[in-house]
């Protein structure tokens, strides 16, 4: 049984003074730069001028950015009564589609209905493409990255990286060593966080190359705004990107491997209706127009995987695959695992079957390893990168280990293989206890953690009863590469956290989303 044993589910005031409302917290504290991979200590630099959030409307200095002009008059022009009635007609929408995420550690907590902004981010073209280009590096020196580590590792040789960095990386997979993708390609899908400080101020603050999640909510959220506010639309010329699925389905298809037919088929494997992102899979299926699939649907005969269909067995050549990698065969990894496929991974090192994201790109989501990404990225490409990193202390180093338990309250530090926002600490928001906590699991274990700056991230309005208000945003951008080359739909999921001064935008503890507008320059002047 295919998807429909999965259960697929139907889709179908003012900005001159909401600066006011901001307590300004969560300052610019310490952002340096490395001097040196090997260097724990990070020197200042010109960005701890950003003693305040950035506002990205410009309201805060008196008159709106080109980019924002249009929506401030119609802020200014439209009544109280009318944002309302929009934010009640989008709950309404969000409910009959269903869009839900588990939000953990919350009382009560439950599978719920993910917030969302009427209010739209917008960016010009020139900021876009500047972005973009930074996105494309980024990816391709990451899959070179992957390729070396499980074939030849010069980046090891070279002393570039630590080699225990990579060889007690959980997510390091040695059953992956000298046999090549199809394709020679490993990130099939990258989501990378981008966080704002300043005007021309972007930090790559994650690398998700595993199974990155959230563009089915960039897709919803379109598709919510130009049904509520057409008039915004009409005043700005929206780049598109109701495309992506498109663009994800020739991905997929271009990396079929070379014993395929020539219409590849392609299915996408779910671990099913409990997992918290099974909306997204099930959508994604529809708007691909492939089968949703859970591992009981497959099987392995010959080195070839098969779906079972009421035609019989079908052969699947592409498995865009929304599972981990420990639980995709139990013949390979976890024996437990009742969500993989028996003999997958003998298919896929038969060259018969590919799976995107490759198995063991985890590795490249370690916090650790993202420290190394500008040297990373300087060894592939003899490059300079043109997206910066969020300066980082690994904690395993002495020196910043000491520099790190001495100024914990003004420091986030995270768990090297955490997500979702969990296992973190955010000094200037925690507790003396929760500090104290921190500073004992940081000296029993510090190889397991990291440690950054506090960044005052960028601020956007989001439109609430009481009135416009800022809220601090990150932004996703979903990059897809191919045998057809590098894909990048204009925007990305734009995250909010909905709670005032908190930084935590992660849909999984309470943040919420916005629509994203990459505009042309000429409708921002």
């Amino acid at each position: 049984m295919l998807a429909t044993r999965a259960g697929r589910r139907e889709r179908k005031g003012r900005l001159q003074n909401w600066l006011d409302s901001c307590t300004i917290a969560n300052r610019l504290s310490g952002a340096q730069d490395f001097q040196g991979s090997r260097s724990a200590q990070p020197r200042r630099r010109a960005v701890d001028q950003h003693m305040e959030p950035f506002d990205e409307t410009g309201a805060s200095g008196g008159c709106a950015r080109a980019s924002y002009e249009q929506l401030e008059r119609w802020l200014n022009e439209v009544e109280p009564d009318l944002l309302a009635s929009r934010r009640a007609q989008a709950e309404l929408l969000f409910r009959r589609i269903g869009i839900t995420f588990a939000v953990y550690g919350a009382e009560e907590a439950s599978e719920r209905l993910i917030p969302f902004d009427i209010l739209p981010r917008i960016l010009e073209r020139r900021e876009w493409a500047t972005l973009e280009q930074g996105l494309i590096q980024r990816v391709r020196a990451i899959n070179l990255f992957l390729a070396d580590l499980y074939r030849g590792r010069e980046i090891v040789a070279a002393g570039v990286i630590p080699p225990d960095l990579i060889y007690r990386n959980p997510a390091f997979r040695p059953e992956m060593t000298n046999w090549r993708v199809p394709h020679g390609i490993y990130v099939h899908v990258a989501g990378i966080d981008i966080v704002r400080t300043g005007e021309d101020d972007l930090y790559v603050l994650e690398d998700n190359v595993r199974t990155p999640s959230g563009v089915s909510y960039m897709l919803e959220n379109r598709e919510v705004m130009l049904r509520l506010f057409p008039e915004l639309f009409t005043m700005h010329k929206v780049a598109p990107i109701e495309d992506y699925p498109d663009h994800l389905h020739a991905t997929l298809r271009s990396v079929a491997p070379p014993a395929a037919s020539a219409n590849p088929v392609v299915a996408l494997l779910t671990p099913g209706q409990y997992n918290s992102a099974f909306y997204e899979h099930s959508f994604l299926a529809d708007k691909l127009g492939v089968e949703l699939v859970e591992g009981s649907d497959l099987f392995v005969r010959d080195d070839v995987v098969y779906m079972r269909t009421t035609e019989g067995p079908r052969r699947v050549d592409v498995i865009y695959r929304r599972i981990d990698d420990e639980f995709l065969d139990p013949l390979e990894f976890r024996p437990d695992s009742q969500l993989g496929v028996p003999g997958l991974m003998g298919a896929y090192r038969a060259g018969n079957v590919t799976l995107a994201n490759a198995v063991g790109t985890g590795v490249a989501d370690d916090k650790a390893i993202y420290s190394y990404m500008p040297d990373v990225i300087r060894f592939y490409l003899g490059e300079k990168p043109l997206l910066q990193n969020v300066p980082t202390w690994r904690c395993r180093e002495p020196e910043a280990l000491s520099h790190v338990l001495a100024h914990l309250e003004e420091l986030v530090v995270k768990e090297v293989n955490g997500s979702g926002g969990y296992g973190m600490l955010v000094g200037p928001h925690a507790t003396k206890a929760q500090i104290a906590e921190f500073a004992a699991k940081l000296s029993s274990n510090p190889a397991n953690f990291i440690a950054q700056p506090t960044l005052a991230l960028s601020t956007c309005p989001i439109s609430l009863a009481e009135g416009v208000a800022p809220r601090h945003v990150d932004l996703r951008p979903f990059v897809l590469q191919g045998a057809n080359g590098v894909q990048i739909v204009p925007g990305g999921l734009t995250r909010v956290a909905m709670t005032e001064n908190s930084l935590i935008v992660n849909s999984s503890q309470g943040g919420g989303t916005k629509d994203t507008w990459v505009i042309d320059d000429s409708a921002a002047a």
